[in-house]
């Protein structure tokens, strides 16, 4: 047993949850600064691509990302923390949500500007605050079969983003997918191995950090790293409210906007599932609605501060599973670090000159172990005598098609574009359905059987059983007769 695990009992025998854990100073704001990390890039790209899609200036544009860390720093803060009624108090990230991206892009292009974008946004997540208790309630529906599937499937969705960047993150540069960047992100992931390997463990926890450090390093010694931009701009600039203008409300852009706050309700709910998997401790209905009120609220207030819906960041619950560091004080003080951040542009500019390789590179390990934890849940399901297999076969195929097949939906409504384009909504909606119909929906009388559910692994020929004599018994694997004398198995 790992000494996390053990820790982890003694914890739940004093009665204290594993992710009340306090840590000394200095390591919540090294774990903190690492999920930072793994998920900047991540925050700073919805920003940057609505931005865009909306023609604002470069300068706007910086405003709008500055405005998202602000807010996500506050809403990890909520999220981490808590309040009564919100917030789960779980070791979760919070930040723009990529679900929306496509849906905001259409809504410029359908005429709409960005304050329209932000009045969308206010509306439909107070519609899906009035709706989370609804939300809640699917937490009975998130067995293991469930929550595994849901886990893996993360973990595997996320791959393309973390192949982007190990090729270099941008797709029209001419270094796009060069050996050079290749290397470095190879570089990166040897150093996350070694780095894990140490015997020290506060060496070991921050190996992510750490190897992005060193790959950083590696980065400006070769010249793939540029830092000669940090400066440019304002050290120090307080986001402004509706700094925009104020928001417009037209029916057409929130009515679309609401399939957004579905699909996010849907990815928070299967990533609070799964940190709570992951960290070993309760999830219950009223968790799950405290963290998607928590969602909700902050997604509302944010376009005040110019920034979009928020939800919880995939990647980082996957960094919680390689690490070990359960804390959510941990995240909190992440949450800290994007106020400053947000604050702070200059520091903001210096952390989005690493090098996307670097990125790649740890991203390989962090979202693999998301998927790894995924299957760690499998394997604790029964498949024999049961449609479990075809659950987790159907929803992990369907939740992989808008992966390997990005224009697979194309033909399809908008709507149903905007749900099922995402692999974690199209995974947790197919494995809740079958899940539904083939464990809870009960026909008298009919065994739900398939000629696809797995059965005992056991097998004992019909030559064996013939030799077999009346008072012949077994105890401790070994075959006696009615005399107890031991009778040899051949090969």
């Amino acid at each position: 047993m790992s000494s996390s695990r053990i820790s982890t009992a003694a914890q739940q025998k004093r009665g204290q949850r594993p992710e009340d854990e306090r840590l000394p100073m200095a390591q919540n704001i090294g774990f903190g600064l690492q999920h930072v990390l793994t998920m900047y890039g991540g925050i700073i790209a919805p920003p940057l691509i609505i931005g865009t899609a909306a023609g604002l200036g470069e300068a706007e544009i910086g405003v709008l990302i500055a405005s998202c860390l602000f807010v996500g720093g506050l809403a990890t803060v909520l999220q981490t923390v808590g309040i009564p009624f919100f917030g789960s108090q779980l070791p979760l990230v919070q930040g723009v949500s990529f679900a929306g991206v496509a849906t905001m892009i259409s809504i410029l292009e359908g005429g709409g500007s960005i304050a329209t974008v932000f009045g969308a946004v206010i509306a439909s997540s107070i519609i899906g605050l009035l709706i989370t208790p609804v939300f809640s309630r699917i937490i009975r529906f998130f067995p293991p079969v469930v929550a595994g599937t849901v886990i893996t499937t993360i973990g595997l969705t996320l791959m393309p983003v973390a192949a982007g960047w190990t090729m270099g993150g941008n797709a029209k540069s001419e270094d796009y997918g060069s050996v050079q960047n290749l290397a470095l992100a190879g570089a990166t992931l040897v150093l996350v191995v070694l780095f894990s390997k140490v015997g020290v463990a506060a060496v070991s926890r921050l190996s992510i950090l750490l190897a992005m450090v060193v790959g950083t390093i590696i980065a400006a010694a070769t010249g793939m790293a540029d830092f000669s931009k940090v400066l440019d701009g304002p050290v120090f600039a307080v986001p402004q409210p509706f700094a925009f203008g104020m928001p417009e409300f037209q029916v057409a852009a929130i009515l679309s906007m609401v399939i957004v706050i579905l699909v996010t309700l849907t990815e928070t709910s299967a990533d609070i599932i799964a940190v709570g998997e992951i960290v070993g401790t309760k999830t219950d209905a009223r968790r799950v609605g405290d963290g998607l009120r928590a969602d909700m609220i902050s997604s509302a207030i944010s376009p005040i501060f110019n920034s979009f819906t928020q939800s919880a960041f995939a990647q980082n619950v996957g960094l919680v599973a390689i690490t070990g560091v359960k804390s959510r004080f941990v995240v909190t003080a992440g949450g800290g670090i994007l106020v400053i951040l947000g604050l702070l542009p200059v520091l903001g500019r210096f952390v989005a000159a690493i090098p996307t390789p670097v990125l790649g590179g740890a991203g390989i390990v962090l979202f693999g172990t998301v998927a790894a934890s995924g299957i760690r849940t499998l394997s604790t399901v029964k498949y024999e005598g049961n449609m479990n297999l075809v659950i987790v076969a159907a929803a992990l195929g369907f939740g992989m098609f808008p992966i390997v097949a990005p224009n697979i939906y194309d033909q399809f409504p908008s709507w149903f574009v905007t749900i099922f384009h995402s692999g974690i909504s199209s995974s947790a909606i197919m494995a809740i359905v079958l899940n539904l119909l083939f464990n809870h929906l009960k026909i008298k009388g009919n065994r739900p059987q398939s000629v696809m559910a797995e059965a005992s692994n056991r097998r004992i020929s019909s030559a064996m059983l013939g030799e077999l004599q009346e008072g012949d018994y077994v105890q401790d694997g070994k075959l006696y007769d009615s005399k107890s004398n031991h009778i040899p198995c051949a090969d």
